[in-house]
């Protein structure tokens, strides 16, 4: 149904339009009596044998919902309804800021992918943490952390440092964005160098506290093997809880998309289909290096329930949606679990 009649109808309107209409009538809808309720009833089955404890957090299923589809924290309790075990927020920063200019958000439908160049468009740290508060699902949730696009790099780390403080309270984990491909200079902050001089800041901050929060580090796809080893070296060496494999790609490799299509488009990090192979590998390759010494939370391209296997069986402990949501439809986190839950 959602395939050849929702999907159609949806993918008729600008992508970054119909994503917060959408989301904004779901959280109208669901104020209508017993109507939640028969979400999650068709939605949400438990799968006790795909219970995992992960960083000291429990985990209901290995289904996650990635940063980036609620950038906000608004619409938390509804995502929760369609089965997701955790939804990580975010990017998160310091001072809200717009993001790019517009169009910045693209369809590439013949090759079951997205572009996007958002720019890490967000209401704030502030706002946000107050949202937070008055949440009240029992999904777990994590908060992506970055820095507003008008710090320097050199003055990053108080930007990181800012939110981890006020977020504290509100999150259950952490990740530390330093791959974003859509903000100029951003990719740099990746580097050991300042991974560095900013973990410590956040470990000493986080040991003061009655309770600690797991932090991992989110990595791009376009590391080579000598970056990614180095930034390996670093986690075991901070002993960093884990690792999110990965973000989104700036490569256009094997598309079906014309080039003419693609360069009207733009700049980007690109998602969804063509992400997965490599992004799998990757998730391989951080598994065999450290010996499954670090969890993984693999993300990239996971369009359907096989998809989903290749990357546990890569070496991945979880998963995270985004481009798969909205190609798939809400039905694809059962549908992953059921498929998930017959591989046991």
């Amino acid at each position: 149904m959602y395939k050849y009649l929702v999907r159609p109808i949806f993918f008729a309107f600008d992508p970054e339009w119909i994503h917060y209409f959408t989301l904004n009538i779901l959280k109208i809808v669901f104020k209508i009596p017993l109507l939640k309720p028969i979400t999650k009833w068709i939605y949400q089955k438990k799968f006790p044998e795909l219970e995992k404890e992960l960083f000291g957090i429990k985990f209901k299923n290995p289904v996650g919902l990635a940063a980036g589809f609620d950038k906000n924290g608004k619409y938390i309790n509804e995502l929760a309804s369609f089965g997701f075990s955790f939804i990580e927020i975010g990017t998160i920063t310091p001072k809200p800021q717009p993001g790019n200019p517009k169009k910045r958000l693209f369809r590439l439908i013949k090759d079951r992918a997205i572009v996007n160049r958002l720019g890490i468009n967000n209401d704030g740290v502030i706002a946000i943490s107050q949202r937070l508060k008055n949440h009240n699902s029992e999904v777990i949730i994590g908060g992506n952390n970055g820095k507003n696009t008008s710090t320097e790099n050199d003055l990053a780390y108080e930007d990181y440092l800012e939110n981890f403080k006020i977020l504290h309270p509100y999150v259950d984990y952490f990740v530390l964005n330093v791959s974003c491909p859509n903000v100029s200079n951003f990719t740099k902050l990746q580097d050991v160098e300042f991974l560095e001089k900013l973990v410590p800041k956040l470990k000493q901050y986080n040991n003061e506290q009655d309770q600690s929060k797991p932090i991992l580090i989110k990595i791009s796809p376009d590391l080579t093997n000598n970056q990614l080893d180095q930034t390996l070296d670093f986690i075991k060496k901070e002993q960093i809880e884990g690792i999110i494999a990965t973000n989104t790609t700036t490569k256009r490799r094997n598309l079906q998309t014309s080039e003419e299509e693609l360069k009207k488009m733009g700049n980007g990090g690109l998602s969804g289909s063509p992400l997965a192979k490599n992004s799998t590998e990757i998730i391989r390759y951080i598994s065999k290096k450290t010996q499954k010494s670090i969890p993984i939370i693999g993300v990239g391209g996971i369009m359907n329930p096989k998809d989903a296997l290749d990357k546990i069986q890569a070496g991945a402990d979880l998963i995270q949606l985004y481009t798969g949501f909205i190609y798939s439809g809400p039905s694809i986190v059962k549908r992953i679990n059921n498929y998930l839950s017959k591989k046991q």
